[in-house]
Order: C-alpha cells, then sequence, then structure tokens
C-alpha cells in the first residue's frame, strides 16, 4: 500500500476552493489524502482532545504520521518544559493514545536537526530514544551528512534496522554537511517513508535569513523528476508492505499539487476516502 500526502493540513489553498474554517479543513482534507503529517507536534505537545478530535474526523483508514516534539530531537533552546526527559516522553505518549486506539497512528517522525552528527553520545541517545518509545513505531530522519558517508552509511543502516527505526528517506537540495543524500532503503518490512522536500538549494542555505521559513520549501517538482521517484517507489513497495509518501515543499502552494501529479503518475485510486463537498459551480 503507498499512502500519499502532504505536511499539515492547514496550508493547502487548492484543497479548499472557497472560505473554510480551519476547523473543518482536515474533514475536507481527508477527501484527497489517505495520510498526513501531524506537524503541530513538533511545537508542542498536542492535548489529547486535539487527537480525539482529528481521529474522529477521518476515515478508517486514515493514517496520521505524528512529528516528535522538538524537545524530544534537540530543536529546543533552552531548557525543556518538563521535570526531566522520561517525562517529556511520556507525556508524549500519552499524546498518541487517540491514534492508537482507533489504529491511525502510522508512526512517530524523529526529525533530528543539521547539528545532530554522527557521533557516539547521539548513537546512544537514538537507542534511548528507541527504548522510551517502546512498541510505538518511529521513523527516524537525519539532517547532517556524516551518518551517510561512505564510512557510515552502512553502519547507519544497519544500526537502524537493528534499533527497529524506520527510514524517513529524503529528497531535499545537496547543500554541504546540512543535508543528506537520498538513501533508498528500507529499514523495516512493514513501514517506510519519504519526505519530499523541495529541491531549492538557495532557500535551503538561508536559515538565518529572516523569511528563511518562506523560502525554504518553495519548490515545485516537475514531471520529469516526479517520474523519476515513481520507479523508485514501485521499488521499495516491493521490498516494503507500506509505503508513505509526504510532500513538504509547502512555501509556494506547491504540495498538494505535486502529491496529486504522483497519485496519478502511480495509477492509485484510492478507497474509503471522506466525503468531498461539491464545488461551487
Amino acid at each position: 500500500m503507498i499512502y500519499i500526502g502532504v505536511t499539515g493540513w492547514g496550508d493547502h489553498d487548492c484543497l479548499y476552493p472557497w472560505p473554510i474554517s480551519p476547523k473543518d479543513k482536515l474533514k475536507e482534507y481527508a477527501g484527497h489524502f489517505p495520510a498526513v503529517e501531524v506537524d503541530s507536534a513538533f511545537y508542542a505537545i498536542q492535548p489529547k482532545r486535539n487527537a480525539v478530535k482529528w481521529v474522529s474526523e477521518t476515515p478508517n483508514s486514515f493514517q496520521f504520521i505524528v512529528k516528535a516534539y522538538q524537545g524530544m530531537t534537540g530543536h529546543m533552546r533552552g531548557d525543556i518544559p518538563f521535570e526531566s526527559k522520561p517525562q517529556m516522553f511520556q507525556a508524549f505518549k500519552e499524546s498518541l493514545e487517540p491514534y492508537q486506539e482507533k489504529d491511525k497512528l502510522a508512526m512517530v517522525l524523529f526529525q533530528f536537526p543539521p547539528w545532530f552528527d554522527c557521533r557516539r553520545e547521539n548513537v546512544e541517545y537514538l537507542r534511548w530514544c528507541r527504548q522510551e518509545m517502546g512498541d510505538v513505531p518511529c521513523a527516524l530522519e537525519f539532517r547532517h551528512q556524516s551518518w551517510f558517508t561512505p564510512q557510515y552509511r552502512q553502519r547507519t543502516l544497519d544500526f537502524m534496522t537493528a534499533e527497529k527505526w524506520i527510514h524517513s528517506i529524503c529528497d531535499e537540495p545537496q547543500s554541504g554537511e546540512g543535508s543528506i543524500p537520498v538513501v533508498l532503503h528500507s529499514t523495516d518490512t512493514e513501514k517506510v517513508l519519504v519526505r519530499f522536500h523541495g529541491r531549492n538549494t538557495y532557500g535551503w542555505q538561508k536559515r538565518n535569513a529572516e523569511n528563511w521559513r518562506d523560502v525554504r520549501y518553495l519548490y515545485r517538482y516537475n514531471y520529469e523528476e516526479l517520474l523519476e521517484w515513481a520507479g523508485w517507489i514501485k521499488k521499495l513497495a516491493t521490498d516494503c508492505s507500506h509505503v508513505y509518501l509526504l510532500f513538504n515543499n509547502n512555501s509556494g502552494g506547491d504540495a498538494a499539487d505535486n502529491a496529486k501529479e504522483m497519485i496519478n503518475i502511480l495509477q492509485i485510486e484510492y478507497e474509503g476516502l471522506a466525503p468531498r463537498q461539491l464545488d461551487l459551480f
């Protein structure tokens, strides 16, 4: 099964052709795609009531990829707002319960920052994170090139397999140490994740600019680029039962369009999507 979606459901105007309340967007989104990334969980551990609402608004087969809280992945500046890291992890795991109860949690995505490089203390932290998460399916995404240098590439993949990390494969600008190459390898026979960040090298390098969030993911994949990826995705699908694709090139409103184009290229017809509102005309 190949699940295709985008990161978040609030910023994709092409899916909502007329004014719609933010609280109703997920219901409409679920008429287009069978999966979504909950990126709000990165900024704050979400109260259970939010997950209860989101689960109730989506079809039975709908899947959520929940992004790990920033305090868990080392993005947060300063102290975490918890007495301890185990307490933080426990609070996050409790926030996942509504998804789990309805079998709608595809995985939790641990995306580590560009300064999280391949060194012993970071390997040990990854091992600790995986132990803390227990039987929750977890994907791992790096942003530092050192994990996939020729010296460490196979060892990184072997470690992820042994520790039961789902591989988050990235398509992103190749711009020095703060980006990783495409590594087409699944570390889990059940699930693999592919995230499309775009190929805006200039924007990727402007992290310290005032508007860096606006330009970092400003990119629209062309047909040839998506077609190449379609071949790779089909190969991944022969090695893995469930392949999840998330388009994160949101800055210019391109993610949803590219996701739909990929659905067409792969000739997927999803069943069980939510009913969609009729067009005005």
